[in-house]
């Protein structure tokens, strides 16, 4: 009799009721004299979990074969005599020198044929056996010299998978990787189009990498070389994640996203971890800095499909923009209780502390170039306490939204090619976009794939998705038919999975649901152009549309070409935009619709910078401004964070917060 597979650990394996506090820790740029130091001044500022290892490959392996440990089983052994628990990372986001020396075959190649060198980060070949079997190696004698030592509590498997390689390594696993798609040529040939300016393929050879062109490369094949590097890179993460799972299948294992970036697609990578991580460093200086934030957590959330881990974020200025900026005082606070609010059992940085030496030594650390008594570090404590505190009130408790977020980086990746209608549609841009409509709105979100159930949701949103397959589409209507409510924005269902147009510039479903008879044209509008309606003014795009008897005009096109075509049209609870509305005018829009589907506000009557977001029944409240302000908060709470009982109203002075609990 077979036994029912045993459920993953999670992040509540590691937490055990508190909220993970620290950050990476990188204790070989330093004498052994400091770590001491590193370990007190830790304690102080309540730090409970270190990430090591992450760039060590070089000092753990210094030679081929060769295994240094001493230096990693001291540290080990001091962080856990002092209370901190071990995140230990595989170490091959970096390889050492010697290995591109040795196997010039892991080193990966840009679309001229370049070759990216070592002496950063980062510069292996997803597609190299030789890589993935030193990989594999150095991996294995971690995972089965640590597996049992009291210090360890999660793995982070490599850092920020990123890496693209168009070389001849790559090549042969990218026709092994189209054969397992397609089957075999006919199949490949059709799904590409090659009918197209003479690109039919007669050999597998003669299929490669979309590398450097004469002119525009072929769509498809450009969007599935974006699924096979995904691929590609999911195979090292699950390859080193397997073996640690093989010495310890109690433990959970991560690795690190960064932020809405295209060359993963994170809902799939998602399902292969136990807990979902992400790098998170809004820029201090951007006005919607907080809103970019609540994104990213709302994302991260909704593929964790529960608790998350802020794995990585900033305590000041971080050192990759033109012009860093540090963080004023409160930001960091403010911040790091956002993404407790939005769901995150865990607050960590880059890094422990600062670096005096190489490309990130002006990137900043919890413990910073000023020491102890600088401003950072008095911060870092501050919210090491207030988050000790918080924990036991907040880990058990969970964020729930109404409104769902539709994005899929399929769709992204296809709507993203050279030849498109208009430059400036950009799906990340248009994803924000919305998404800061309705956070401006105070109405607060997940984000789901097209393909999910979608049946918990009143109000499902889709920025725009270029691309749908029969599934998705399939999906998007039965969510109506069941009773939601859907608004959509324009170019959206215009292709299949294959990027092959569908009949009609949109699929006869969604022309169907939205009450589109004929689309007849696209009419993109040139950057800073505006397009006029009789209620308010549209941006970026427009569309000629005969709207369908049944559908209502909810905004029409006033002058021009267009004078008189719908702008905004519904049928039923199905809502279609075929222009982006000036940001005022979508915000009012999305939240008309949202009343209707009975959604309100978290709280009424908020001012415009605050944040008010409930986890549980735990009512968050983020001030984004300098300025004081009142909230009227009816009833009587306790605030967590002062311990005071606040009745009917709370000030919160700049970057405020206040935590109410009932």
């Amino acid at each position: 009799m077979s036994r029912a597979p045993q459920p993953r650990p999670g992040l509540g394996t590691v937490t055990r009721g508190r909220i993970l506090f620290g950050g990476d820790y990188n204790p070989e740029q330093w004498p052994e004299e400091t770590w001491r130091e590193d370990v007190r001044l830790m304690r102080d500022a309540g730090v409970n979990s270190v990430t090591v290892g992450v760039f060590s490959w070089a000092r753990i392996e210094p030679r081929p074969d060769a295994r240094e440990f001493g230096w990693l089983d001291r540290l080990m052994e001091l962080l856990h005599d002092h209370g901190v628990g071990v995140v230990l990372a595989t170490p091959t986001s970096a390889p050492p020198p010697w290995l591109g020396r040795l196997h010039p075959e892991t080193l990966p190649r840009d679309e001229d044929g370049r070759v990216e060198w070592w002496g950063g980060r980062q510069h292996f070949s997803h597609s190299s056996a030789a890589y993935r079997r030193r990989a594999a190696a150095v991996t294995e004698d971690l995972a089965a010299r640590y597996a049992d030592h009291p210090a360890l509590t999660l793995w982070h498997i490599n850092n920020e998978y990123c890496t693209y390689d168009w070389g001849d390594e790559a090549a042969a696993r990218f026709r092994t990787w189209l054969r397992a798609r397609y089957g075999d040529l006919d199949g490949l040939n059709s799904a590409w189009g090659t009918a197209f300016w003479s690109q039919g393929y007669g050999e597998w050879a003669e299929v490669m990498p979309p590398r450097h062109a004469h002119y525009l490369k072929n769509p498809t094949q450009v969007l599935d070389f974006k699924r096979f590097t995904s691929d590609m890179l999911l195979e090292c993460y699950t390859a080193e994640r397997d073996i640690v799972r093989g010495h310890t299948p109690h433990l959970p294992v991560t690795t690190n996203f960064m932020p809405l970036w295209a060359g993963q697609d994170a809902w799939r990578w998602a399902e292969e971890e136990d807990v979902v991580s992400v790098d998170l460093y809004p820029d201090p200086r951007d006005p919607y800095g907080a809103q970019h934030g609540a994104l990213v957590q709302d994302m991260t959330r909704s593929q964790a499909r529960g608790p998350w881990m802020l794995m990585e974020q900033a305590a000041g200025p971080v050192n990759w923009r033109g012009v860093n900026h540090p963080k004023p005082r409160g930001l960091n606070r403010l911040w790091s209780l956002q993404a407790v609010a939005r769901g995150a059992d865990a607050v960590c940085y880059f890094q422990w502390r600062q670096s005096r030496q190489g490309a990130e030594k002006f990137h900043s650390g919890m413990l910073g170039h000023a020491g102890e008594e600088g401003r950072t570090f008095q911060e870092v404590k501050q919210i090491g306490a207030e988050l000790a505190s918080l924990a036991p009130h907040v880990t058990d408790r969970h964020y729930i939204a109404d409104i769902a977020v539709l994005h899929d980086w399929h769709a992204w990746w296809a709507g993203a090619h050279e030849g498109r209608l208009s430059i400036h549609v950009d799906h990340a841009d248009l994803l924000t976009t919305w998404h800061r409509a309705l956070w401006r709105a105070h109405l607060t979100t997940d984000f789901a794939h097209p393909e999910h159930d979608l049946s918990a949701y009143r109000l499902v949103v889709v920025p725009q998705l270029y691309a749908l397959t029969d599934r998705a589409v399939d999906n998007l209507v039965g969510y109506v038919r069941g009773g939601g409510t859907l608004v959509s924005g324009f170019l959206t269902g215009v292709a299949d999975r294959d990027d092959r147009i569908r009949p009609g510039g949109m699929d006869a479903r969604l022309r169907t649901l939205f009450g589109i008879r004929v689309l007849h044209e696209w009419w993109p509008l040139d950057a800073g152009e505006t397009v006029a309606t009789d209620t308010f003014d549209g941006t970026l795009w427009s569309e000629e549309i005969d709207p369908a008897p049944d559908a209502v005009a909810e905004a029409v096109y006033r002058g021009g070409e267009l004078d008189g075509l719908p702008a905004v049209l519904r049928r039923g609870r199905a809502w279609y935009l075929s222009t982006l509305p000036a940001p005022d005018a979508l915000r009012t829009l999305l939240t008309g619709i949202a009343e209707s589907a009975g959604i309100h506000p978290v709280l009424a009557g908020l001012p415009a910078e605050v944040e008010a977001v409930r986890r549980g029944d735990l009512l968050f409240l983020l001030h984004h401004g300098r300025e004081p302000v009142t909230v009227e908060v009816p009833g009587s709470h306790r605030d967590l964070l002062t311990g005071a009982v606040v009745t009917d109203r709370v000030t919160l002075g700049r970057y405020g917060a206040a935590v109410l609990a009932p």
